[in-house]
């Protein structure tokens, strides 16, 4: 099989850490050969976070080079745009429409680009984008945004079935947060 390649990306504190390590775990269960890649950078202070998660029959490094990633899964806006060109010309944007300002918005030296959602699908990038916050919020926290866009990413892999998905969920996530966490797994793949 060709390797596939996947980007989490979003912001520190976002939970993209752990919706990486659920990925690679789900896939190796499924007998892939499985690298992951974390790059952390500044993320205790609200900085960039990326992930890299390659499998296939034999991977032989974890880096995704530029225009190689078949899907980005972006916890919010300006990371799925500051991470677009890793993204092959037809690939897959799974993006959380959160709005986080970076400091220098903040502080005033420049601005939150307006109309990221259009401007990405303008590349030809298939977007895919949803309030996954508020999805999170509903199935019962914030913190489970990340679970809301594994559910997401689920219903792309017809191949994997969603039990498979639970499985690792309950593999990876404290069982006090386990009903939750299900929770906002189904109602992000079901608004696919």
């Amino acid at each position: 099989m060709a390797t596939k390649n996947i980007m989490i990306v979003g912001v520190g504190g976002q939970g993209t850490l752990l919706a990486g390590k659920l990925l690679g775990q789900l896939l190796l269960q499924q007998g892939y050969d499985v690298k992951v890649s974390e790059v952390h950078g500044m993320s205790q202070r609200g900085g960039s976070v990326v992930t890299y998660i390659r499998y296939g029959g034999k991977v032989c490094s974890p880096v995704i080079d530029r225009g190689e990633a078949d899907i980005i899964l972006s916890f919010e806006k300006l990371e799925a745009a500051r991470w677009l060109p890793y993204l092959r010309p037809d690939g897959l944007i799974i993006m959380n429409t959160q709005k986080i300002e970076p400091m220098p918005v903040i502080t005033g030296e420049a601005e939150y680009p307006d109309r990221l959602e259009e401007k990405l699908r303008e590349t030809g990038a298939v977007v895919d984008a949803e309030d996954f916050l508020a999805i999170a919020e509903e199935a019962g926290s914030s913190k489970a945004v990340n679970i809301a866009l594994i559910g997401r990413l689920s219903a792309y892999f017809t191949d994997i079935p969603k039990e498979e998905w639970l499985k690792a969920i309950e593999s990876c996530v404290p069982a006090k947060f386990l009903d939750m966490n299900k929770k906002a797994f189904e109602m992000g793949r079901q608004r696919s």
